[in-house]
């Protein structure tokens, strides 16, 4: 596996690969899981050349939020990358990526899919998104791009961003990695103390509830919405959000929609928890 760090041995890189090549991309921010790579392993078994990026990007981290203490591991991540096969990570800078400064960059912003759900009380957060990955993109100038359904939120406003500006480029989703206690995996799982890890499964459990009732019948979705709330409120979380929603829209659902998902989001101590689950097929 190579390793570069600055677009311009990005460049030279990608401009070695094959021109018959297919060529996977995986972004991720480091902190590699389990679920990060079942990204690899599906890329590595579609497309005959895999690159992966490592990037914690500021521009998604609002003021008070974790980017000086989010995981950064890179010799540990490098090693499982290439256990795993990958043809050439790239790790940059927050200077290489933004050589102006964090606050005087161009920024891409899709306010009809950012500002609801983690966009509320994360503003700026999916502008940061989709700016990074928008420059990832003409980087390694991919065909296709592996994301996580966990993410949900973020896979639906880079599947727009990739339709509005005519990316050449397919975006795969892969199922949530879940540990056997149905927790989705995320890099920020590493801070929950034994108590909280032992507990954070509930979220998911309030997901499954509201999913099992919609199935049945049950049409009054602000009241399970309020329901599933109050469960994680009584249970220690700090909810933020469960909402039902069209998977695609990502609009209020209704009993019409054709393409449900019920998406939550909930703090236990310091740790913010995302999650979701199709209702429909």
């Amino acid at each position: 596996m190579e390793l570069v760090t600055t677009k311009a041995q990005l460049r030279k890189a990608r401009n070695a690969v094959d021109s018959t090549s297919k060529v996977g991309l995986v972004p991720t921010m480091g902190g590699l899981h389990d679920g990060h790579l079942a990204l690899i392993d599906t890329a590595r078994s579609r497309c005959s050349q895999v690159i992966a990026t490592i990037f914690v990007n500021p521009l998604q981290f609002g003021p008070n939020e974790d980017f000086e203490s989010y995981p950064r591991v890179l010799e540990r991540d490098s090693e499982l990358l290439k256990k795993k096969g990958v043809d050439l990570l790239f790790a940059p800078s927050v200077h290489e990526m933004y050589p102006n400064g964090r606050d005087d960059h161009t920024v891409i912003a899709l306010p009809h899919l950012t500002n609801v759900l983690c966009g509320t009380s994360r503003p700026g957060h999916f502008d940061g998104v989709a700016t990074v990955v928008s420059k990832l993109f003409h980087l390694v100038q991919p065909h296709v791009s592996y994301f996580g359904e966990k993410d949900w939120q973020q896979v639906t406003l880079i599947r727009a961003m990739v339709c509005d500006l005519d990316f050449p480029i397919d975006i795969e989703v892969v199922p949530t990695f879940r540990n056997n206690r149905g927790l989705a995996l995320s890099s920020r799982n590493s801070y929950l103390d034994q108590e909280q890890a032992a507990k954070a499964p509930l979220l998911y459990s309030a997901l499954v509830r509201v999913r099992d009732l919609v199935l049945r019948g049950e049409n009054n979705y602000s009241q399970l919405e309020a329901d599933a709330i109050q469960s994680l409120a009584d249970a220690g979380f700090t909810p933020e959000y469960i909402s039902v929603r069209e998977g695609r829209s990502l609009r209020v659902a209704n009993s019409q929609s054709s393409d449900r998902r019920v998406f939550g989001a909930a703090r236990l101590g310091e740790t913010r928890l995302i999650d979701n689950l199709a209702i429909d097929p």
